[in-house]
């Protein structure tokens, strides 16, 4: 077996719901001792028997192997293996069944059928696949253009804790689309994100403690959450240029709050 990094994540992938099951006790065994095509041999034989579990994860080790068995990339087997995880009502195999429709990798690119997949998992409340569904409101692709079913989609898959959902619930309320404006409710889900170590909403979030919009105005907050967002690698002229005037304007004593405050913070997303 090879001990790396990724051990631990390599078997939650191969028995996160089978591990319960004795069916998969070979597939477990096989794994553990490094006999990754006993291990392919046995998930073949689980997908066959009609094991969603095992079908999903065949379509996931045919795409990008995740367990790092060497299983040869092979996009038209993954989307084999997908449809039947995903006709037995899988959501996180309907999800990757929509992105494999988006992307249009072992079948033709249609955001029609991704939208068609992504709404099957969302529906069953899969949140990832609700934040792909409100991208594709928001975008019009697949589905006509409806800011207020992105935002629809963009809550569920928010309230779950999806970071680039909450940005984006964030966006919405800021601009007022789909939703009346609100910047207080704007910081709200930027903030929300921004914990998360999401740069984009620690960039919204430092132009509302900029500008004074839905909280208070403060430099120093400002200059914690830029800090953070250029270090996290969001970065932009418009930015640069805010970043830079503020720095200048800000007092020695309000500089190493900041900066104080930011490396706190920067150890917490660390950590």
């Amino acid at each position: 077996m090879r001990h790396t990094a990724t051990t631990l994540a390599v078997v939650a992938f191969l028995f996160s719901a089978g591990s319960a099951l004795a069916d998969w006790d070979d597939v477990r065994e096989a794994f553990e001792q490094g006999e990754y095509a006993i291990v392919m041999e046995e998930l073949h034989e689980l997908a066959e028997e009609g094991d969603a579990e095992a079908q999903r994860a065949l379509g996931q080790q045919y795409t990008d192997d995740p367990a790092g068995l060497g299983t040869p990339q092979n996009y038209a087997e993954a989307m084999k293996w997908y449809r039947k995880a995903a006709g037995q009502g899988h959501k996180e195999a309907q999800n990757d069944l929509g992105q494999m429709y988006q992307q249009g990798l072992g079948v033709a690119k249609s955001d029609t059928d991704a939208a068609k997949w992504w709404r099957k998992a969302a529906e069953q409340g899969y949140a990832q696949a609700q934040h792909n569904l409100g991208l594709l409101y928001y975008h019009g692709t697949g589905v006509p253009q409806n800011d207020a079913e992105a935002v629809k989609w963009w809550r569920k898959a928010a309230e779950q804790g999806v970071a680039l959902a909450q940005s984006s619930l964030g966006v919405m309320y800021s601009n007022g689309n789909g939703v009346p404006e609100n910047d207080a409710e704007a910081v709200k889900w930027y903030l929300k994100a921004a914990v998360q170590g999401y740069a984009k909403a620690q960039n919204n979030l430092g132009f509302a403690y900029l500008n004074g919009e839905g909280v208070p105005q403060d430099n120093v907050k400002a200059f914690m959450w830029l800090s953070l967002a250029k270090a996290g690698g969001h970065k932009n002229k418009i930015m640069e240029r805010r970043f830079k005037k503020l720095k200048k304007e800000m007092t020695p004593a309000q500089l190493t709050e900041a900066q104080a405050l930011a490396a706190e913070m920067w150890e917490k997303f660390n950590n």
